[in-house]
């Protein structure tokens, strides 16, 4: 009887966040389902997704972008996190704050500074014409977007590989050492394998925002590297209005994260057995 009530107690205390969910997002996500494959005078159709066919190459860009800032954040992540963790306390304490800080601040004001700093007179075109070098065009380029995507989203690789990389027990990697691995083997065969968990988890963090993202492409590509979440944007609040083709765009954007997801989960399968191949 007590756990019958503990039970019921435990639904009532649940009852406000599935009331949340369902409103919030379990509606949502059907009324997305139901307009995407719902014509603009009404009924069952499939043009909405036969048009994407048009934005096949805002579509490739997309990718194409979110793989390269992707790749940038691992290669400079990965290593700075694996340094962090071979430092002391203090030190780890306030470089993770350092970090950390730029979060605080809202992405949008983050994403702004950069535009004074690559424009043709900020601040660093100004810089490099002491040199009489420039002034270069920076801002409004693919470049100016991924280089907004990895400032904005190399947190979210260092973390997770930070913390993964901090639990690994000391003693598999002095057990390493003892067996006469020296320090590129120890790496290579314990210290990366059980790190993969971290990895994937940082490569799913980068990648999903990176994909979706609109607010940058907007401000550092100025409308010249039009991605998925600005051709979505305009398809809701834009001059193209059409809710029925944003709403399948938004569809098979959310299957094309969703299978990433699943792709990153099945390679992340089995990491402890790497080890001990």
């Amino acid at each position: 009887m007590r756990r019958a009530g503990a039970a019921r107690g435990s639904g009532a205390l649940a009852a406000p966040y599935v009331g949340w969910m369902a409103v919030f997002i379990a509606v949502p996500l059907l009324l997305m389902v139901v307009y995407a494959f719902t014509g603009q005078e009404g009924g069952f159709t499939l043009e909405n997704f036969t048009r994407m066919l048009d934005y096949a190459g805002v579509f490739g860009r997309s990718l194409w972008l979110a793989a390269l800032a992707t790749v940038i954040c691992l290669l400079v992540g990965y290593p700075l996190a694996y340094a962090l963790s071979r430092e002391r306390d203090r030190i780890q304490s306030s470089a993770m704050l350092l970090i950390m800080l730029p979060m605080w601040i809202n992405m949008l004001l983050r994403t702004y500074a950069w535009i004074s700093l690559l424009e043709r007179g900020g601040l660093i075109n100004r810089f490099l014409g002491l040199f009489n070098l420039g002034p270069f065009q920076m801002i409004d380029t693919p470049g100016a977007v991924v280089l907004g995507m990895v400032y904005n989203y190399l947190p979210f690789m260092i973390l997770p590989v930070f913390t993964v990389i901090q639990k690994i027990d000391r003693s598999l990697i002095e057990a390493a050492q003892d067996l006469g691995g020296g320090s590129v083997t120890v790496f290579r065969r314990v210290v990366f394998p059980l790190s993969l968990p971290g990895v994937l988890s940082g490569i799913t963090m980068v990648f999903v925002p990176s994909v979706s993202t609109f607010i940058i492409s907007r401000l550092l590509g100025g409308g010249k590297s039009l991605l998925l979440g600005d051709l979505i944007e305009m398809q809701f609040l834009g001059n193209a209005y059409n809710p029925f083709l944003g709403s399948a765009i938004s569809l098979v954007m959310m299957v094309i994260v969703l299978v990433c997801m699943a792709v990153m989960n099945r390679f992340g399968e089995g990491e402890e057995e790497v080890v001990m191949l």
